[in-house]
């Protein structure tokens, strides 16, 4: 009588295992107050005990709410399924998601009584949950393989020599209320950053995007021009990586409604280290960080591994040599300016030339010149610098940018009394870039008498020695290219990208494509006479010059590159 009298109290899924007979009413109401003493679930309690069978209860539970049985002995664990689930929850609730199908999310549970996980695993994923009974033994096990496996993914390494918890980064312990200090120096999240960084290195990427989005969280590296999705971490994860990035580059974490600039410094080893400079965008879901790797070996590549044809180098040679003059460099962002221009410098870099710098921000680091950060909120703009350099004595000034027209007139002032300048200008090619500075305000005489060579560049993907193989093209469609009929009579091999272990889809590395233009003392002429852009190309056409498409078909001819990539990079 006391049997039955338990039973009828007891309601739901215990209610049911004692009914099948797979455990008694006493047990279980004993079961169920150490449970409550040890914080764990009553299913959890029983079978740790082995006071039931897992597979009992787990036969039982699906036959009671109607809900699918299913065998984890028979499932693969889909580290991308479980990535969509905070680690956080899967420890609180036991749970382990199976598999996502469209809006859906199986979910395998022990109890389908726990509404608390389905409902807190709803909200944090935005899918509908399914719950699937599984056996408490069996998930146990899976949840701390499926664990593992996770954190394995985020500290896997392609390089085993580099600590990846403990690489020596530049970092300011800053905190906030909001962003807990586990957050930030959580060993999963630093290993991962640390390795997102590792591998973009290594690969030759120039920049890496972690961007945060609605549902997903995406991380993109630029290889050789092109961006590439490179790992898809937990959207949960944004807000944790975010702020790591922002500790380690000195910035305010705090601070998330504004775009802020920061710096990385990582010491890979004794004699080698890499800058990382630092952006963020507040975007509709959090901030995006883009990362710019700066490496200074790529200023002492030297000039021959640029791509300059002969007498295009020999040109700029020339004209780093003389004693005064404007070297321009012309081209959009990421076309190779400042390695060109740092590649000057460095030549010029000996101890009885006074070099002085003003940038927006230094990227390269190069011992014997003075590098000045321009930081316009204090009053240090790239005019208050050149006037402070023309007074200590220079003899090479190398400003960043011309963005104005009191800046573009202090540099020419400085080419014309007796200084090498270089600088850079955003224009399409080098024609252009005369009649931009006449656009700005310049008076034209002063340009005439203080530019003396522009470089207009772009920089197209090398393709890979190894796998590049000829493609057969008519001959009409040589000359709609731009191949002259002398060309295609000495005979033109056009070479294609197709793929291989050692490259990415057929290119490896970049080279440059540039237009060199002297400044002549015709195009000088047409300049004071207010001739327009068209009238100084046609003129350093007669000159001999190569303007940009004719550089980058030199180089399909030379089978450095493709017709594709010229035909991406420059205008038919």
């Amino acid at each position: 009588m006391a049997a039955t009298a338990s039973q009828t109290n007891l309601a739901g899924l215990p209610r049911r295992l004692v009914q099948d007979g797979i455990v008694s009413a006493d047990t279980l109401a004993d079961a169920a107050e150490k449970a409550r003493k040890e914080r764990v679930t009553l299913i959890a309690y029983l079978v740790s005990a082995d006071l039931a069978d897992a597979t009992a209860i787990a036969i039982a539970a699906s036959h009671e709410f109607g809900v699918p049985l299913l065998d984890l002995d028979a499932v693969e664990i889909d580290i991308d399924v479980i990535r969509a689930v905070d680690q956080k929850l899967l420890n609180k609730h036991r749970v382990l998601p199976l598999v996502k199908r469209g809006q859906r999310l199986f979910l395998g549970i022990s109890d389908p009584t726990n509404l608390q996980a389905i409902d807190d695993i709803k909200f944090q994923t935005s899918l509908k949950i399914d719950p699937v009974v599984v056996e408490q033994d069996k998930l146990e096990d899976r949840i701390a393989k499926a664990i593992e496996a996770v954190d394995t993914t985020m500290e896997d390494l392609a390089d085993d020599d580099f600590d990846l918890e403990n690489l020596e980064v530049s970092s300011e312990e800053e905190r906030d209320d909001d962003i807990h200090r586990e957050d930030v120096d959580d060993a999963p999240v630093v290993r991962f950053v640390n390795k997102i960084l590792l591998d973009a290195i290594k690969r030759g990427a120039s920049d890496i995007h972690f961007e945060p989005y609605e549902k997903y969280f995406r991380i993109r590296t630029r290889l050789d021009g092109v961006l590439s999705e490179v790992a898809q971490p937990p959207v949960v994860l944004a807000n944790k990586v975010c702020a790591r990035l922002k500790v380690m580059s000195r910035m305010d974490i705090a601070e998330r409604r504004v775009p802020q600039d920061g710096r990385i410094k990582m010491r890979l080893s004794k004699n080698r280290a890499i800058d990382f400079r630092v952006n963020t965008c507040p975007t509709l879901f959090g901030e995006k960080i883009v990362l710019r790797i700066l490496d200074p070996s790529s200023a002492k590549l030297g000039i021959d591994a640029l791509g300059y044809e002969q007498k295009q180098k020999a040109l700029y040679l020339k004209h780093l040599n003389k004693p005064y003059g404007m070297i321009l460099v012309t081209g959009p962002t990421g076309s190779g300016k400042t390695v060109s221009l740092y590649t000057g410098l460095n030549i010029l870099n000996t101890v009885d030339r006074n070099i002085s710098t003003a940038e927006d921000p230094a990227e390269i680091n190069l011992p014997g010149i003075n590098q000045v950060n321009v930081n316009p909120k204090v009053g240090l703009t790239f005019a208050s610098s050149l006037k402070a350099f023309l007074r200590q004595d220079p003899d090479v000034i190398m400003v960043g940018e011309i963005r104005d027209l009191e800046t573009a007139e202090i540099a020419i002032k400085a080419a014309q009394t007796g200084h090498l300048v270089l600088s850079t200008l955003h224009t399409n090619d080098a024609p252009k870039t005369l009649t931009r500075l006449v656009d700005m305000g310049v008076k034209p005489y002063a340009i005439a008498t203080s530019v003396s060579l522009i470089i207009a560049q772009r920089l197209g993907r090398r393709l890979c020695d190894n796998c590049k193989e000829p493609r057969d093209v008519p001959r009409e469609a040589l000359e709609k290219e731009g191949f002259t009929p002398e060309d295609i009579d000495a005979g033109v091999t056009v070479y294609a990208a197709k793929g291989c272990k050692q490259c990415n889809e057929g290119y490896k590395g970049r080279v440059g494509i540039f237009q060199v233009m002297e400044v002549s003392e015709t195009m000088g002429r047409i300049i004071m006479e207010g001739g327009n852009a068209m009238q100084i190309a046609d003129q350093s056409k007669n000159e001999g010059v190569l303007d940009l498409r004719q550089a980058g078909l030199n180089k399909v001819k030379e089978g450095v590159t493709s017709l594709d990539e010229i035909n991406r990079v420059t205008i038919e």
